[in-house]
């Protein structure tokens, strides 16, 4: 599966995340060695995709379909809509191309099941991003959990009180999925420590609540992990909201982790110890290095698709739960 350098690159989106992964790209580029190359964008825009592929020096091509098909590139990534991702990353993978994915790798798991299989058979890297897990906080997370003991609970919290823009496809419902399939990064990060979901219960709201495009939404998930655990999600975006909070906090049994942000601090007794952690910057262009060292030199990559798998299938189970009102048992 090794490479030649530099790696050729197609890229599928033209917005927040696409830009960071070609300035990636870009810096991969410096000096004499280069690791990857961007080669051709496209999106859902042509406007867009003429000005984003110019200023990086690509070409822009009509249509995702006449980028999987192009035959000078090696790997594609996939930074546009949940709803379309399954669909691309299939005919990249049939087209022979290794593949970066954002999460979800697909809104629906047993169709991101067939693709994980599908790289498999053609010998293709597929690699779905979980940049939560090389952040500061996560970091420190599994550095001090040993400190709390046996965890009893876990609560995480993410609210983000912006008006969205019209037509924004994160706040489309077809588009984004359910709250926490699109945002499987607030799941993934309890799952990463916690393991093994054995209950999972959930509600979910609306603003307007039959529109399919939304101006705010809220859920609430329950986990019970098999090891007793029981964690609360939340997850809120949109103007029904006033103040951003962001907060991840482990109670165990001798002691408790708090992180708001990028502060963390570790409570046993009446002391408390701050704790040092990272800040989130450059996250993306650490996940685009880690894919094309693995692709040119075999190096380990630092999450395989089938946790991201396993995630979504407990995401979706929190969707069924919303739907029908009752726990969904995963065990």
């Amino acid at each position: 599966m090794v490479l030649e350098t530099p790696v050729r690159v197609g890229l599928v989106g033209t917005g927040f995340v696409a830009k960071l992964r070609a300035k990636a790209l870009s810096a991969e580029e410096q000096g004499d060695f280069q690791a990857g190359k961007l080669v051709a964008v496209a999106g859902r825009t042509p406007e867009k995709v003429q000005a984003f592929a110019e200023s990086f020096g690509a070409i822009a091509l009509e249509s995702w379909q006449a980028l999987v098909s192009h035959s000078d590139l090696d790997l594609v990534i996939v930074a546009t809509t949940n709803a379309e991702r399954g669909d691309i990353v299939r005919a990249a993978l049939e087209a022979d191309k290794h593949v970066i994915a954002e999460y979800p790798l697909a809104i629906d798991p047993n169709q991101a099941a067939d693709l994980i299989e599908l790289a498999r058979s053609r010998d293709r890297l597929l690699h779905v991003e979980h940049i939560e897990l090389l952040g500061g906080v996560h970091q420190s997370l599994r550095t001090w959990l040993p400190k709390v003991g046996e965890v009893m609970t876990a609560r995480y919290s993410t609210i983000s009180p912006y008006q969205p823009l019209p037509g924004k496809w994160t706040y489309n419902r077809s588009l984004f999925g359910f709250p926490l399939v699109g945002a499987l990064s607030r799941l993934h990060r309890l799952v990463d420590v916690l393991e093994t979901v054995r209950q999972v219960s959930a509600v979910a709201r609306y603003w307007p609540a039959e529109m399919d495009e939304y101006q705010a939404c809220w859920c609430e998930a329950r986990l019970i992990f098999s090891s007793g655990v029981v964690a609360t999600v939340h997850y809120g975006k949109g103007d029904r909201f006033h103040g951003a909070e962001r907060i991840l906090e482990v109670r165990g049994d001798r002691g408790t982790l708090v992180y708001e942000g990028d502060q963390g601090r570790l409570i046993q007794g009446d002391q408390t110890v701050p704790l040092e952690v990272g800040d989130r910057r450059g996250l993306f262009a650490r996940d685009t290095h880690a894919v094309l060292a693995y692709l040119l030199n075999g190096t380990p990559l630092y999450v395989r698709p089938e946790d991201s798998l396993y995630t979504l299938r407990v995401a979706d189970a929190a969707a069924r739960s919303a739907q029908t009102g009752r726990p969904i048992d995963l065990l």
